[in-house]
């Protein structure tokens, strides 16, 4: 049997993959703080008849070897984090990090992070995310403050009843390999062992990144990149289908030589 069939099926599979992960940048890209993500392939192993540098039959070094490679495999998604556009709204708790740093959501039990920065307060004046969970460290703003101000270096501070007051700063994670963390949905990732253990600091100083009040950070999927990825993924799938079409022809063709 041919093993262009089962190359060509790799090959299908993997744009498959491509498409995928392609159609998931273009979904989300309205979402806030979203990353985009590319997909990292490899080929397989190789049919190795005669491997590169072997001794040919007058004792010479062939320079080069016959292999024949078996297809392709996906090895992973790489998140990138590079910035996205920023989006003003006017809200006073919204945040945008410019530069590198995750906010730090209480999700339950556990911890979670962002670069999505729509925050707001609860009905206790505790700033929060969209879907409730607390930030961390947490601040509270009450519900009678006027004039809220969240400087570059993240400190909040605020009027009430007429008397300025400095709240709690809020501060930021770094990540040593942030294309590791882990993607649990709802714009949060979560630590793993290969984005290595967060480290907390004040946003501006040690390569963390300052806020910016009242913006948001926009996603940094770029839409014609991806429409030329989702044409070629096309465009290989066909290709990749058609050299199946081929090796059935060579076999019909084989076939019929003898009738």
């Amino acid at each position: 049997m041919l093993k262009a069939f089962y190359s060509s099926a790799t090959g299908m599979r993997a744009q498959e993959l491509l498409i995928d992960n392609t159609a998931n940048n273009l979904a989300n890209v309205n979402t806030t703080g979203f990353k985009k993500k590319h997909i990292n392939f490899a080929d397989l192993i190789y049919d190795t008849s005669t491997p590169p540098g072997a001794a040919s039959a007058n004792g010479q070094i062939k320079p080069i070897g016959l292999q024949i490679g078996t297809g392709v495999r996906a090895v992973g998604t790489t998140s990138i984090f590079s910035q996205g556009s920023p989006q003003e709204t006017g809200i006073d708790t919204h945040m945008a990090i410019e530069g590198d740093g995750f906010f730090k959501v209480q999700k339950g039990d556990t911890v979670a992070y962002t670069r999505d920065g729509t925050f707001t307060t609860n009905d206790q004046g505790q700033v929060v995310n969209s879907d409730g969970y607390l930030l961390d460290p947490q601040i509270t703003i009450p519900p009678t403050a006027t004039d809220i101000s969240i400087s570059p270096n993240g400190v909040v501070s605020y009027r009430q009843n007429g008397v300025s007051t400095t709240g709690a700063s809020i501060q930021l994670s770094r990540f040593a390999n942030p294309a590791g963390l882990q993607n649990l949905g709802s714009n949060l990732f979560a630590e793993t062992a290969a984005s290595g253990a967060e480290t907390l600091g004040e946003p501006g100083t040690d390569g963390y990144g300052q806020l910016r009040q009242r913006f948001i950070e926009g996603a940094n999927v770029e839409v014609v990149s991806e429409l030329v990825s989702l044409i070629t993924a096309q465009r290989a799938y066909e290709i990749n289908s058609r050299a199946i079409r081929a090796g059935d022809e060579m076999l019909s063709s084989a076939s019929n030589l003898v009738r």
